[in-house]
């Protein structure tokens, strides 16, 4: 058994995530407590009680994500050996994937998410993203480039076939929505974010990040991480910390990057986190690929469960 563990992306956050496991496991429990004692907030209240409007802004989501998918790998790794091949987070969560890889502590991560969150929410406020459902990225490209400029409008997240979000300028998206649905689009769904996030208008974001990295200790990789903005799997802490800068303002280059795992051998990728909503991405760009999640008790069981079962299988006789 090939495993990839998966850490989830903004937007699957939920009011209540990560009670569940931290009343059950002592791992979590810690994850949350020290995330409340390194920040000076309590995330384990918002990520559990909420209410909605405060854990939906991004300066509250990040680090209450960032804790719960944390939480949840500690939890998994509490109750069975773990030896990923690759991690990978799918933008906010790929800050999750660096713990794992032991490329930072936990409350590295913490305090450089936190400054992720300030510096997104306020990064220009004129700026939006829209997922456009059941067009291809090549059509999406296409209608992008006949009615955006290259920082007026962009490819922000190439999630999965037929699944591809724009960011850019709201008059912009305003005005892509027409074309995208002319050219065949099922949906253009006007995402709730700040801003225009992945794209060239998160420049000063980019670099805020990267004064802010200064700060904090980073190691090599113990299991590649692959790379959002090249889908490349990555060790040296060096070019892991520049293409971090980077992915703020660059393309979620996910497809690519299932493919990746796909073609290193990966046949299961769990995912920590609330939800599933990368699971579903995975089946959809590699179908080959199992998958599985821990975002609660029920989940982990079942998880432990698969992966033990994988294990005797793949023992030798």
């Amino acid at each position: 058994m090939n495993l990839a563990l998966l850490f989830s992306a903004q937007g699957s956050q939920i009011v209540g995530m990560g009670r569940d496991l931290a009343e059950r496991s002592t791992a979590a429990r810690a994850t949350f407590d020290e995330a409340d004692a390194t920040l000076g907030w309590s995330v384990s209240r918002t990520s559990w009680e909420g209410p909605s409007e405060r854990l939906d802004d991004t300066r509250q989501t990040q680090p209450c994500l960032l804790t719960t998918s944390v939480a949840a790998y500690r939890a998994l790794g509490e109750r069975i050996e773990l030896e990923p091949r690759l991690v990978a987070g799918h933008s906010v969560g790929e800050y999750a994937a660096l713990v794992a890889a032991g490329v930072l502590d936990f409350a590295a991560s913490l305090r450089l998410v936190a400054r992720r969150g300030e510096l997104m929410a306020a990064a220009d406020a004129d700026g939006g993203m829209a997922a456009i459902i059941g067009l291809d990225r090549a059509v999406v490209e296409r209608v992008v480039a006949a009615v955006g400029s290259p920082i007026g409008l962009v490819v922000a997240n190439d999630n999965a076939p037929g699944q591809v979000v724009i960011s850019g300028r709201r008059d912009v998206l305003e005005a892509a929505e027409a074309p995208m649905r002319a050219a065949g689009a099922k949906r253009v769904i006007r995402l709730p974010v700040s801003g225009a996030f992945h794209s060239p208008l998160m420049s000063e974001v980019a670099d805020g990040l990267a004064a802010a990295f200064e700060s904090e200790e980073w190691h090599d990789a113990r299991v590649p991480i692959i790379s959002n903005v090249t889908a490349e799997p990555l060790t040296n802490a060096g070019r892991i910390r520049a293409l971090l800068a980077e992915q703020v303002r660059s393309p979620v280059e996910w497809v690519r990057c299932v493919e990746r795992m796909r073609a290193d051998g990966v046949d299961l990728a769990v995912e920590c986190g609330p939800g599933s909503a990368l699971s579903g991405m995975v089946r959809r760009i590699a179908p080959g690929i199992r998958t599985a999640q821990v975002g609660d008790a029920a989940t982990l069981a079942a998880t432990v469960e698969l992966l033990r079962s994988g294990i005797a299988t793949a023992a030798p006789a």
